[in-house]
């Protein structure tokens, strides 16, 4: 089988920074081909060098397409070549309509009229090609963060391309949409398209792919077909160690109820519609809580009201440690001891303009002001010592939080509210995007802050991480609370029936 895409020597460097070096990927026409690699080691980049992002003669090496040496000095001469890429960070205007969006690039969005009729009958094809079923005049901004993703591949797949790149596709899916994905791609291998295909979910890997590339710091590491390959010598390739226990769930004492929620409910500002129906929990100190459930159940809705994020009418009582709690907006959280974690960590959980040491105090100046200023010298200090905590990895606290990897950004956010000393942490889906090391430390944080007394809300689409870390779980359905399991007693099908709406608590 003949390559269609050769890139030889390919050397990146930033101001002091070399993020290639010298690396090598060799893909065969019609094959599916996985990158993998830890945050950090390259795999965004090389692609982005493919994709035309960094222009010819911002790198060293040669890239050569279907045995012609290609030059690419923009994203358009890329696409032109027959390449297109799903980013890990989507690349949708979201005040823009569905179907917009995924024919931004055709023709027939490009008309002095733009027959809209067309517009919607085509994007209705595209749609349907990803199993998504939406009116093409929704507005991006209104569908879920999973939604999009689908939105995006249809966008790609518009573009009859003869490479497609997928930069962590199933992020954001629920298992029912990584199957159509799955299908998807399966068909496009069919046709003799070729896919690269960049993944932290080995899992997925292990099933989809034909062929593993490892990346580990900026360097080729290995090529592989995947026969012979299994999850722990990936793993293994990738963190040039061996990683023994994914979960490292830690038995501890668990101590009185910190946190009750009594009949709540949340009704939709926009539609009317009660999305959170009469919800009623607790959670106790140093317990970590897992909460299950498909894209939908209401999981990140229940818990952004919590806190006095979501936009909606809220009825319902918190207590915490037995007093109750009027939170009409994230101060008054911070205020109750609550820290929430957003699932779109860029989006809502760091201001990436700003650099390391901004974002970690941002929620908490008082502590790092003296005489009503910020006192810069007990900023850097501060800053640095709950940084140290988590393990951050950065060559110094005054770089932009842009720059880091997917897992060290998550390790800002995290470090930012364990700065305002919280009883209960609430971390929604605090693993997305992030190679299997910095989930392994990610993870010992959790132990570590349950080990101290901190509650902990573990919401997670991932079932191995739910029954790895929980000391509980609690499923979620249509807005309620469909199951309850002790972590003895869970398992991924029990899981399913409730997360489908099996039985009611």
């Amino acid at each position: 089988m003949e390559y269609i895409l050769q890139m030889k020597g390919i050397t990146k460097e930033f101001p002091g920074v070399r993020a290639l070096n010298n690396v090598t990927f060799f893909v065969k026409k019609g094959e599916i081909h996985a990158l993998c690699g830890e945050n950090g080691a390259g795999k965004s980049t090389l692609m982005k060098i493919l994709t035309g992002v960094y222009p010819y003669g911002t790198y060293k090496g040669e890239i050569y397409l279907d045995g012609k040496e290609v030059k690419f000095k923009s994203i358009k001469e890329s696409q032109d070549a027959g390449i297109a890429i799903i980013h890990q960070e989507l690349a949708l205007v979201e005040e823009m309509s569905v179907a917009e969006n995924i024919l931004l690039s055709n023709d027939l969005m490009r008309r002095k009229y733009i027959d809209w009729n067309l517009i919607f009958a085509e994007s209705l094809k595209w749609l349907k090609e990803v199993g998504l079923d939406i009116d093409p005049q929704t507005k991006v901004k209104q569908l879920s963060v999973g939604k999009q993703q689908l939105v995006e591949i249809a966008k790609a797949l518009t573009l009859n391309a003869k490479i497609i790149v997928l930069d962590e596709p199933t992020a954001a899916l629920t298992k029912n949409e990584v199957e159509v994905l799955m299908g998807i791609l399966r068909n496009l291998k069919k046709k003799g398209v070729t896919c690269i295909y960049i993944s932290h979910k080995l899992s997925e890997v292990l099933e989809i792919a034909d062929t593993v590339t490892v990346l580990r710091d900026g360097e080729t590491i290995s090529t592989d077909p995947i026969e012979k390959l299994t999850e722990e010598t990936i793993i293994t390739k990738m963190v040039g160690r061996k990683i023994t226990d994914i979960y490292p769930y830690k038995k501890r004492e668990i101590g009185p109820i910190i946190l009750e929620v009594n009949d709540w409910a949340v009704v939709q500002k926009s539609t009317g519609k009660k999305i959170i129906n009469h919800v009623s929990f607790s959670l106790k100190k140093g317990e970590i809580l897992g909460i299950a459930g498909l894209m939908g159940a209401g999981r990140t809705e229940l818990f952004s009201s919590l806190v006095g994020y979501y936009p909606g009418h809220v009825t319902g009582t918190i207590k915490v440690d037995g007093k109750e709690k009027r939170i009409r907006n994230p101060r008054d959280a911070i205020e109750a001891g609550i820290a929430y974690v957003s699932e779109d960590r860029k989006r809502y959980g760091l201001v990436l303009g700003m650099n390391i040491i901004q974002n970690t105090t941002l929620s908490s100046l008082k502590k790092v002001m003296r005489y009503q200023l910020i006192d810069q010298t007990i900023e850097l200090k501060t800053a640095q010592e709950i940084n140290d905590k988590v393990k951050l990895k950065a060559p110094n606290l005054e770089i932009k939080v842009s720059q880091l990897s997917g897992g060290n950004q998550q390790k800002v956010v995290i470090s930012k509210w364990l700065l305002n000393d919280p009883k209960v942490l609430i971390l929604d889906e605090p693993t997305r995007g992030i190679d299997v090391g910095a989930k392994y430390e990610i993870y010992k944080i959790i132990n570590e802050l349950a080990t101290q007394g901190v509650g902990i809300i573990l919401i997670s689409s991932e079932l191995p991480e739910i029954l790895g870390m929980s000391d509980r779980i609690l499923v979620m359905a249509g807005g309620q609370i469909t199951g309850e399991l002790k972590r003895d007693e869970a398992s991924q099908e029990k899981i399913m029936t409730y997360a489908t709406g099996g039985t009611k608590r």
